[in-house]
């Protein structure tokens, strides 16, 4: 149901507050009248208003007060002064004093209207991302990972667990699953926290190269060796060392790997003494690591090392609700980051990534909506902003706008419901299209009041 604002009017003109009193409950809006300023303070102290329109001079105390006194009872409250002596002087004052506009007296009917929708619409957006802002400081864990969906709430549990040993962790996963950000929070919720996590790509570094930069090499140990150079392993003594990719190492590298394993220690290239480290090894693939040491491609004695403790991540497509969470979060980053106003994602946007089964998952939706922000010419994120490439994007079209109902299907049974549904979304997306975004042209579009159009707006909100 739509919410009912509340607006206070204050004025000493009777006919004034009858005006603005038939005007506004006309547009839908509950509306309480003061006749001077004091009798305005008393009512704002009693109650919560949405917006207080008031004129500047009231009698007895100035609309200025008033002003001061809604503002510090209720900064979220909306007020927009108006006044038949206007100068710039007082203009400026109100707008200093946290006045949302100043009209001057005689006013324009629609005009007023409009300043007023769009000030409401406005105080809503922002208390939607006041909102959003909370919600997401409540399902950010570790400082850096996101979701509240029942496979994440696992995920949380075992890095509770695991983060106080020295145990090696093994984390499985597709592509675009954070293994790595799952990593450095165990890394950072271990006593190792105040020591290097150093990052190795092992599918990302040549063969000739992986070993030296492995274990380091001395002076003169190959062409190119012009000086002594520290190996990776050596650099995350006493902290963590996070393998990336660890189904891409070389059978031969697997071998040396496995022996630094065993014996904590190893020999830099072309030297001759053994350096002792005190390591912590997390591992990331997102291969089946069990088949590959079935096929021979993975040594068996290896993966035992590696997956003492085995942490599987769910792909983003079994976490139901949280790409809804991770949208609003990177929303939110990227207009900071871009410098845009947008606030959040539309239902109908909502409802487009929740149909995707995201391949690349996290990482995937992550460029999504950086792309989205970018591209928007609106303050909310629309399907049409969503550059999801075009074969997948006519799936969930076909699905949904471009379904073709045919009338033989009754004798079989159908859900209109359902088929009405289908419709009036399809409908109203493309009415949001050609408003840009703006809800009262949308209404427009479609002959319906802009009460009715948030009505059906929210009827089809998908999740939350």
């Amino acid at each position: 149901m739509d919410k009912k604002y509340h607006i206070l009017v204050v004025d000493d003109e009777v006919s004034m507050r009858e005006l603005l009193d038939v005007l506004l409950t006309k547009q839908g809006y509950k509306v309480s009248e003061a006749k001077n300023g004091k009798q305005a303070l008393k009512m704002i102290q009693k109650n919560n208003y949405d917006l207080i329109l008031s004129d500047i001079r009231l009698g007895d105390i100035t609309g200025l007060e008033v002003l001061t006194e809604a503002k510090q009872k209720n900064p979220d409250t909306v007020v927009i002064m108006i006044s038949a002596y206007s100068t710039t002087e007082i203009a400026v004052k109100a707008m200093n004093g946290g006045a949302y506009d100043f009209i001057p007296k005689p006013f324009d009917n629609i005009e007023l209207k409009q300043t007023i929708q769009k000030a409401l619409e406005l105080k809503t957006l922002e208390q939607e991302k006041e909102t959003t802002s909370t919600e997401l400081k409540k399902n950010i864990h570790f400082d850096r990972i996101i979701g509240k969906s029942p496979g994440m709430q696992a995920i949380y549990k075992k890095i509770e667990q695991v983060s106080p040993t020295k145990t090696n962790v093994l984390i499985t996963g597709e592509s675009g699953t954070g293994k790595e950000l799952i990593a450095r929070a165990i890394h950072e919720n271990s006593d190792r926290a105040d020591k290097s996590f150093v990052v190795v790509n092992c599918g990302g570094i040549p063969d000739t190269l992986i070993e030296s930069e492995f274990f380091g090499h001395v002076k003169g140990s190959f062409t190119g060796a012009i000086s002594t150079k520290q190996g990776l392993f050596e650099a995350a003594d006493h902290g963590t060392i996070f393998l990336d990719e660890i189904g891409e190492l070389s059978p031969v590298l697997q071998v040396k790997l496995l022996r630094a394993v065993q014996e904590t220690s190893f020999k830099p290239v072309g030297g001759t003494k053994e350096i002792k480290v005190d390591v912590r090894i997390i591992s990331a693939t997102n291969k089946d690591l069990e088949q590959e040491v079935i096929k021979g491609t993975f040594r068996e004695d290896l993966f035992f090392r590696l997956n003492v403790i085995p942490l599987k991540v769910p792909p983003l497509r079994d976490r139901k609700g949280d790409v809804a969470l991770l949208s609003k979060h990177f929303v939110e980053k990227y207009s900071k980051e871009m410098g845009k106003d947008i606030i959040k994602l539309s239902s109908y946007a909502i409802d487009f990534l929740n149909k995707y089964s995201f391949p690349g998952n996290v990482r995937e939706l992550e460029n999504l909506i950086e792309r989205s922000v970018a591209l928007s010419t609106t303050n909310i994120i629309l399907p049409e902003s969503l550059t999801i490439s075009m074969h997948k994007r006519r799936r969930w079209v076909e699905g949904i706008e471009g379904r073709r109902f045919n009338l033989d299907e009754v004798e079989q049974g159908v859900d209109l419901d359902e088929i009405l549904s289908v419709i009036e979304r399809a409908y109203i997306e493309k009415a949001m299209k050609i408003a840009g975004g703006n809800k009262s042209k949308a209404a427009d579009c479609l002959n319906l009041s802009l009460r009715s159009l948030r009505y059906r707006l929210d009827k089809t909100e998908p999740i939350d």
